[in-house]
């Protein structure tokens, strides 16, 4: 099969290419995919689990990606829950082999059924995004009806979902970002929109919550926006300073088959939208690692055709 690796750490974004690879290999509970999109982090080749696995040991050459969606070709021993020729989508595992690929092997509990009006492109978007926005408000922060929340990066695929899931459960929401993207923001369902480039920081006020997916001097300059007995959560990286009397935490998403069938019908019933802004072919994902070109949403790539 076809797929992209990665060979040499110290190569970085410049050793991503196209090679071709054995077939992948379904372990117990595992199932193979035909992978027909797939997502990408464009920060995974500083993850430790992109080089090593579980052990520890070098597991290079690797292929990125760990959002999937595509149709179950092989069952593992003992696999339950999915047949074969079945339309799924959710997370490759974070120290296997991922989705930029022509077929990935997934353990099933990873994985949830997807709807056959819901195409793979947009699928391939949701895992990640969709349940990082979900841990985050909720399971982490545990925002609820009538709090005020501020969400960074609010056009963007975590902090657009956060602004919907926010919105719809009664919260107030500030999305923040740049001047372009206030129509945006508020066109998802926010409140009010803070520009981080040309914004009184005071202006803001107090909230219960902060949800950052930036990290650096936004997140530390967020703290102190953070009442007591609210939360200043972020997936960026650990906060280096405490809001006062208040909870603050660094997390990494789960996968949760659940609640991914959750975002999948919320998606189905048109309350959520999914921001894919650009499609790309598997041959030029490492050209789409290395853009520096601003998308309007998720960059996806496109494996196989629908």
């Amino acid at each position: 099969m076809q797929a992209i690796t990665v060979r040499d750490r110290e190569a970085g974004l410049t050793g991503l290419a196209l090679d071709d690879l054995p077939h992948p290999h379904a372990a117990e509970n595992d199932v193979i995919i035909r992978v027909h999109a797939a997502g990408f982090t464009r920060g995974e080749l500083d993850w430790p689990a992109t080089w090593t696995d579980r052990a520890g040991r070098d597991r290079t050459p690797s292929v990125p990606g760990h959002e999937v969606s595509g149709v179950v070709t092989e069952l593992g021993y003992g696999t339950t829950g999915l047949t074969v020729g079945q339309r799924v989508f959710g997370l490759a595992d974070w120290t296997r082999d991922g989705s930029l690929a022509e077929y990935v092997a997934v353990e099933a509990r990873n994985l949830a059924p997807l709807p056959a009006d819901i195409g793979h492109t947009v699928a391939a978007a949701l895992p990640i995004s969709g349940l990082t926005a979900w841990q985050g408000l909720f399971d982490h922060a545990r925002l609820t009806t009538g709090q005020t929340v501020l969400i960074h990066g609010a056009a963007g695929g975590v902090g657009s979902i956060a602004v919907q899931l926010a919105h719809e459960t009664g919260a107030r929401v500030v999305g923040t970002g740049r001047s372009a993207d206030r129509d945006t923001v508020l066109d998802l369902g926010a409140h009010a929109f803070f520009d981080l480039e040309a914004g009184r920081w005071e202006d803001v006020g107090q909230v219960d919550v902060v949800f950052d997916v930036i990290g650096g001097a936004v997140l530390e300059r967020s703290a102190a926006l953070v009442r007591p007995g609210g939360t200043l959560v972020s997936v960026a990286q650990p906060p280096t300073v405490r809001p006062a009397d208040a909870r603050a935490l660094f997390f990494v998403v789960e996968p949760d088959r659940a609640r991914l069938a959750d975002l999948a019908r919320r998606v189905r019933d048109g309350r959520l939208r999914v921001r894919v802004g650009a499609v790309r072919s598997l041959a030029d994902a490492p050209a789409a690692f290395t853009s520096r070109q601003r998308v309007p949403g998720r960059t996806i790539i496109r494996v196989a055709e629908d």
